[in-house]
């Protein structure tokens, strides 16, 4: 994702969140406690395991001790806005995506990773291009890449096979749609289909607006006009919500990636369109499903194209007064002797090769180890990451970037406003015309802003 410019627009929000959950990580470190940095996180799995191996591994090695700050996704965001935009100081590391990195580094907020991305010995020429790009600005870097994904599709092989469906490398909309029907009850309790339903900017709008790119919608024109209860965009999503109703999860308005995952994991779902990062979970060891999933490019329409490209990267607050510590922090976590380190953890549920922080380098699709217990998805996330349609996810001209997203400030507000519109959809609270009507008037009001 891309995010916004410079304002303070920006959500300078909450304060009251859940409580901190902090760790630090200095037992046993050869280093002086005068070397310490904060580092904020969101606490996914991959994240998880970065904080578990810290102490042993970077702290022992460079004496720098790191205390994380762990935080729900939303908490996170709304921690991270508001510091940066005061920058006081007190975080000097923070996971944000390609939608905050553009804009926060526009509005000052975080220092550029030049010298990082010059070092040979980090090997910027070995982060995917796509990912550069997306955290680029002005010509800097701002942020180096911690995971990278895009989307695709996830079906059940067996059941297909069964059913005799043939699935093939680029599937359309119209054929997962056929496929829903004849998956919806192909063994007791299973649906055809899991999609997010949870309202969110980042939830059921990640999805769905891929879905309105590749039907031929749009959030604005060129112009700023708002384009949601019209053309591609309204097909596209009485397509997802009617989609959902006939063969997707009871109870969909309440499910994220989580439950998605899950319901996959369970055979209660014989498809699901989400996040090439789930597919390491799908895989490991322990899953009741690993070798029995099928890996295709996210679903098309009027596009060639229409996954998404997101990232959680690492950028350095402005105010920190521990640069050059934090700077050290970030090249080891992004780095590839730290996916070798994960590659190689097998004391700890988060590590082993399918929990290697991918998505990111190229060299990570040739490593003899990862590919072992990545073959079945490897190929499949690395196609869906370089193809991620980023310069042109549509059939029109729009005024902002992203594919999944709307790369303006103001998005996290109408947009979050809309999510909880098209999530009542989806629960059959209202009609999706009338969800789109509602959400039109949002999205106008933000681009006459724009304009």
């Amino acid at each position: 994702m891309t995010r916004r410019s410079t304002t303070s627009r920006i959500a300078i929000a909450v304060a009251a969140v859940a409580s901190l959950v902090l760790t630090g990580c200095g037992a046993g470190s050869s280093g002086s406690s005068s070397h310490s940095i904060t580092v904020l996180m969101v606490n996914n799995p991959q994240m998880l395991e970065l904080q578990k191996l810290t102490a042993a591994n970077f702290t022992k090695d460079t004496g720098i001790k790191v205390h994380f700050v762990v935080k729900v996704e939303q908490d996170m965001r709304d921690t991270a806005s508001t510091e940066f935009a005061n920058q006081s100081g007190q975080y000097d590391v923070a996971t944000l995506s390609n939608f905050e990195i553009p804009y926060y580094a526009k509005a000052g907020w975080i220092s550029d990773m030049e010298s990082i991305a010059k070092s040979s010995s980090f090997d910027q020429s070995d982060i995917l291009p796509s990912m550069t790009e997306a955290l680029t600005e002005g010509g800097k870097v701002y942020g180096e890449p911690f995971y990278g994904e895009s989307s695709f599709l996830m079906y059940r092989k067996d059941v297909f096979q069964k059913l005799g469906i043939t699935v093939p490398a680029d599937p359309t909309w119209d054929q997962v749609a056929q496929w829903a029907a004849k998956a919806d009850g192909a063994s007791p309790g299973m649906k055809g289909i899991c999609l997010r339903g949870l309202a969110g900017w980042g939830d059921n709008l990640a999805p769905l607006t891929t879905v309105v790119n590749t039907f031929g919608g749009t959030w604005f024109d060129d112009s700023w006009k708002a384009q949601v209860d019209t053309d591609g965009f309204k097909t596209a999503a009485n397509f997802y919500v009617d989609l959902l109703h006939k063969h997707g999860e009871a109870g969909a308005a309440t499910f994220s990636f989580p439950q998605c995952l899950s319901a996959l994991q369970q055979g209660k779902t014989a498809m699901w369109y989400d996040s090439t990062a789930a597919a390491g979970s799908l895989e490991a060891a322990d899953s009741p499903v690993k070798g029995k999933i099928g890996y295709v490019s996210a679903p098309h329409d009027k596009t060639a194209q229409s996954g998404w490209l997101y990232t959680w990267a690492w950028a350095i607050e402005k105010a920190s007064k521990h640069q050059s510590d934090a700077k050290k922090f970030v090249s080891w976590a992004s780095s590839k002797d730290y996916e070798q380190l994960v590659a190689k953890d097998t004391k700890n549920s988060t590590g082993g090769p399918t929990n290697v922080p991918a998505g990111k380098r190229a060299s990570t699709y040739s490593d003899p180890t990862y590919l072992k217990v990545a073959s079945a998805f490897a190929q499949p996330t690395l196609n869906s990451i370089k193809n991620a349609p980023a310069a042109d996810p549509g059939v029109q001209k729009r005024p902002y970037s992203g594919i999944q997203f709307v790369g303006i400030p103001s998005f996290t507000d109408f947009g979050t406003s809309c999510a909880k519109l098209i999530s009542s959809a989806i629960a059959g609270s209202q009609s999706t015309d009338s969800a789109l009507g509602a959400c039109q008037k949002l999205a106008q009001a933000a681009g006459d802003k724009q304009k």
